[in-house]
């Protein structure tokens, strides 16, 4: 069974000295996130993380879960490990406290996540799904709807789903079919959706799902689909739950990891049609799923980097143990463990500095979330607004294809026993590969990036955000300075060459769009990355802390400079010169 314990001090670091915890803790209504509260927040998420939650991870793989007799049914443990979660008060933790919230920053929130995640992906993914549903009801919902299943949601007493995708209707949205039939005061809803995460188990007494469905007199295309409310269970004017409604789980999809968390097919309608409530306006149901959607794509980021902390941590300790070879240059004939090779050392500070670039890009993220929706000034609020819009994609595409590279990663560390199933490295290397298809995949993101955060406005807002990165002075840093500099002038070489190249044929910024996405995340890593070793270095020059573990922030940077920022250049050719070869042959002779 493999172990997890939270990078507590890791965690503190980027929190306190690259994510501005004391800045988003005096914004207006954080007023209880004091130093002293965050870190017995930290502490406790930590506990059940590594006791609860992560002991559990490998029987969820084992055993996953089972559609018996058209109920589902999760692993061993599952049920008692929610019901603790939610006991602890932890699925309320970023609501705000009419709704029976916490009222405590979404970035306390994204670093306990990152726990959740970390210790158990596929028990965290059901509290992430359900934050999503609430988001859209706070926003969207009537005070009717919200009355009736917000404080049991925002509890995590029930649970929410998200219902886009159908057979027909992959990602391209207005291909959905779903029908929602006007009945007095609700809707029959008729279909089937597909891929749906939670869509069914046996963890709470209501599931309540979003669903994507069109009225009879609805345009055709995404501006003809509406968002319904759809229970499991219909529910009363009291709250109280009644019968069931017509909603049902036909199978669950067998994958390739994941295994614990139910991806459900679900029927709606085999008769007089599944209950339903309208959520906001006709027609604008697209609209509001992205309220959910955006907040799940920053959350499938903290996916790729909590399952790479889980990949790193196993690695590590592993190559620790694992006796192997004669290191290199020593003149000892006794066999040493196999972090003193070279090339094991390369791999592991690979992930390690990957994991900590991820770690301060998920939390830069949150903290202007936090910032765009409570700064008192409302010029800052938008300019953090406009970080949150152009990072979103980034945040998700890198860190999950990232993730992915660091479990495999930590396959190779092991050896030929990461390819066995026992020590859990093949685990987390299959976990990790739905984490670039979520939320949609890396090309939609790259899409996403190139199209509505780039093209839209001329590449303005991009161009003055690198300009803004480059008021932080990295001289003292040397030779990271420089890799930084360089990679900042690469990221801005290539946003006018998308802007450019979309005048002259339209497809070329979508060929060259993932290498572009790829640009943006291996760039602002390493500036964070820097910026991280800036803070280590006045830390040491005041003789404050502790020693080494600054000294290992500071030479983990200088690892990113030369191993990681260098290939912005390639990137940059890759864009420049490689975008029409990657359409110059006819599909028909692919």
């Amino acid at each position: 069974m493999t172990t997890y314990s939270a990078p507590l001090r890791d965690i503190m670091f980027v929190l306190t000295e690259l994510a501005d915890i004391d800045g988003v803790a005096a914004l207006p209504g954080y007023e209880e996130a004091s130093p002293d509260v965050v870190h017995a927040v930290l502490d406790e998420a930590a506990k059940l993380a590594a006791e609860v939650l992560a002991p559990l991870n490998q029987i969820g793989d084992q055993q996953g879960s089972r559609l018996v007799d058209g109920k589902v049914v999760t692993p061993d443990g599952w049920k008692q490990a929610y019901q603790t979660f939610i006991d602890s008060g932890w699925n309320a933790l970023a609501f705000e406290e009419q709704y029976g919230g916490q009222n405590l920053p979404w970035l306390l929130a994204t670093a306990v996540q990152e726990m959740w995640h970390a210790a158990n992906m596929s028990f965290g993914l059901c509290p992430m799904l359900t934050q999503g549903a609430v988001e859209a009801l706070i926003l969207h919902g009537s005070e009717q709807l919200q009355d009736r299943y917000l404080s049991k949601m925002v509890s995590g007493e029930w649970t929410g789903t998200m219902n886009l995708t159908e057979p027909q209707a992959g990602s391209d949205l207005s291909a959905v079919r779903m029908k929602a039939v006007p009945e007095g005061e609700h809707y029959r809803l008729f279909g089937q959706k597909i891929f749906i995460t939670y869509g069914d188990h046996d963890l709470t007494d209501n599931i309540v799902h979003m669903v994507l469905a069109r009225l009879p007199d609805a345009p055709e295309g995404v501006r003809g689909i509406s968002l319904f409310l759809v229970p499991k269970m219909l529910v009363d004017e009291n709250g109280e739950i009644g019968q069931r409604n017509e909603v049902r789980c036909v199978s669950l999809e067998h994958k390739l990891g994941i295994q614990a968390s139910p991806t459900a097919v679900l029927a709606y309608g085999d008769n007089q049609g599944a209950v339903g409530y309208l959520v906001g306006e006709p027609n604008r149901g697209l609209e509001y799923m992205f309220t959910m959607m955006n907040l799940a794509r920053h959350a499938v980021g903290v996916e790729g980097l909590a399952i790479a902390e889980r990949a790193f941590q196993q690695a590590k300790t592993y190559a620790m143990e694992r006796v192997q070879g004669r290191p290199i240059g020593t003149p000892s004939e006794d066999h040493a463990a196999i972090v003193h090779h070279p090339d094991v050392r390369r791999m592991l500070m690979t992930m390690k500095a990957k994991v900590e670039a991820m770690r301060a890009m998920v939390y830069a993220w949150a903290s202007a979330h936090d910032k765009s929706h409570r700064h008192p000034d409302q010029a800052e609020r938008l300019r953090q607004h406009n970080t949150v819009e152009l990072l979103t994609p980034v945040v998700k595409g890198w860190c999950t294809e990232t993730g992915n590279e660091v479990a495999s990663l930590g396959v190779q560390v092991h050896g030929g026993m990461g390819y066995i199933e026992e020590t859990g490295a093949a685990q987390h290397f299959r976990d990790a590969r739905i984490t670039t298809i979520y939320e949609g995949t890396t090309g939609i993101q790259a899409n996403d990036l190139v199209g509505r955060k780039v093209l839209r406005d001329q590449g303005q807002a991009a161009r003055a955000f690198i300009d803004g990165l480059r008021d932080i002075d990295f001289d003292a840093l040397d030779g990271v300075g420089r890799a930084v500099e360089s990679g900042l002038g690469h990221l801005e070489q290539a946003t006018d060459w998308i802007v450019g190249a979309a005048q002259r044929d339209p497809r070329l910024p979508a060929a060259a769009s993932a290498y572009y996405l790829n640009l943006w995340g291996t760039v602002i890593g390493g500036w964070l990355m820097a910026k991280a070793a800036l803070v280590a270095q006045k830390k040491l020059d005041a003789g404050d802390g502790d020693e080494k573990f600054y000294r290992a922030k500071i030479e983990t940077a200088r690892y990113y400079a030369t191993h990681v920022l260098p290939q912005s250049v390639a990137l940059l050719h890759t864009i420049n010169e490689g975008s029409e070869a990657s359409l110059a042959i006819a599909p028909e002779l692919l």
